[in-house]
């Protein structure tokens, strides 16, 4: 938000207030934008020309994903038989404890 934004929101308040205050106008006008400075100093705002790089970046992002996503689909296509995952801590024998081996 600009600071002329920022003063004619200030002023729009101080002409707000009714006409028993509007002595104070200056004072209450000051003091608006003082409170509007502050609220909008503590907010995580970026400029436009920061948006709009920050939302080409992910377009190109978004883009070379799509890209990598379908050379996958591609990749997998054309494999003749999927690749096979080995199971953690599983085996096709038997195992013995070393109690039992030492038993026999």
């Amino acid at each position: 938000m600009s600071i002329d934004s920022i003063d004619k929101l200030a002023k729009a308040l101080a002409e707000a207030v009714p006409q028993g205050l509007r002595s104070v106008s200056d004072d209450l006008e000051k003091n608006f934008r003082g409170v509007l400075q502050s609220g909008i100093g503590k907010l995580d705002l970026v400029t436009r020309e920061e948006f709009d790089v920050q939302e080409s970046v992910l377009a190109r992002t978004r883009e070379n994903l799509e890209a990598l996503e379908a050379r996958l689909v591609n990749l997998e296509s054309t494999t003749s038989k999927p690749v096979a995952k080995k199971a953690k801590g599983k085996s096709k024998g038997k195992k013995v404890s070393k109690k039992a081996s030492k038993k026999k």
